[in-house]
């Protein structure tokens, strides 16, 4: 049966990753604006704050791990109060060069290795909603070794370095979002998958999502009343599972539309639909589009 976590990463489609080093001493603060696109940090040595809008503050130390799938606005500084330095990440130049906050001269006393990369996912926001919005784990090696070694390869031009940087991404998503414990996740597919009930039932929507499930079929595979199975789903994932379904059919539908040659009733069969027409109902409510328009793109 399929892995939920490594699917959703795989359609995800992560690529062309960008690191550096930032550093702050002293009193000092930056305000980031919304930027959009996934992030992620490690705390190489010291400490600080992170304050990320709509959660609550966290201070993080030395060995921790950041991962922010949407990146929405937040502020970095040190533990002395001052006004933050705004900084807009869409407008502000690229640079690979560490970047120094607060007192210039001087050891640091933070340094972190952080980076963004983006989803090449034609569905990446619905996707994004399956996980969890901050993902902050300690002492967690394997982490800091893969952003060692993608910061590595970011700054080299390798043979094969594009390759080797979307391999190394998806294996730093999945290593991240697993070592999350997940009955202290928020509602999502984390949670979800905690649960060994439901992560029977989740394994087998990803599985088979051609199949006509039902959610009195989905709580045999879980074992559960069907009651208990929906209110306990619901309570987890956030969504009734029937919805959970359908969010997972729409994306792979996606996927199958525009990066393969499929008539629209091999689209339609894939993802559970007895009908070309049927599917096309259902996709053109979910997406605010007819399947064919988003073939072509258009």
């Amino acid at each position: 049966m399929r892995d939920p976590l490594s699917e959703v990463i795989t359609l995800l489609r992560p690529r062309a990753v960008f690191s550096k080093g930032i550093s702050g001493a002293g009193r000092w603060g930056v305000r980031y604006t919304d930027f959009g696109q996934p992030s992620f940090c490690v705390v190489l040595e010291g400490r600080c704050l992170l304050a990320v809008d709509g959660q609550d503050p966290v201070t993080l130390e030395t060995g921790d791990f950041l991962f922010l799938p949407a990146t929405p606005g937040f502020t970095l500084s040190g533990f002395k109060p001052v006004t933050p330095e705004r900084i807009d990440p869409k407008a502000t130049r690229a640079s690979t060069a560490e970047v120094r906050h607060g007192t210039r001269k001087g050891p640091p006393d933070v340094r972190l290795l952080g980076g963004y990369f983006v989803f090449d996912s034609p569905d990446t926001a619905l996707l994004v909603t399956l996980l969890p919005a901050l993902v902050h784990v300690r002492d967690v090696a394997r982490l800091s070794v893969l952003v060692s070694l993608i910061s590595e390869e970011t700054n080299q031009l390798r043979a094969g370095r594009d390759h080797v940087l979307t391999r190394l991404v998806e294996v730093l998503l999945i290593e991240a979002l697993r070592s999350v414990p997940g009955d202290g996740a928020p509602p999502g597919m984390l949670r979800g998958l905690a649960d060994a009930r439901l992560a029977a039932a989740m394994r087998h929507m990803h599985g088979d999502p051609s199949r006509s499930w039902t959610v009195a079929q989905l709580a045999k595979k879980a074992a559960l009343s069907r009651s208990a199975f929906f209110e306990r789903f619901i309570r987890a994932v956030g969504l009734p599972p029937m919805e959970y379904l359908l969010v997972w059919r729409m994306a792979v539908a996606k996927d199958l539309l525009r990066g393969r040659d499929l008539k629209l009733v091999e689209v339609a069969e894939r993802v559970g639909y007895s009908s070309a027409s049927t599917f096309s109902t259902a996709f053109t409510r979910h997406v605010g589009q007819p399947p064919g328009r988003y073939a072509r793109g258009v």
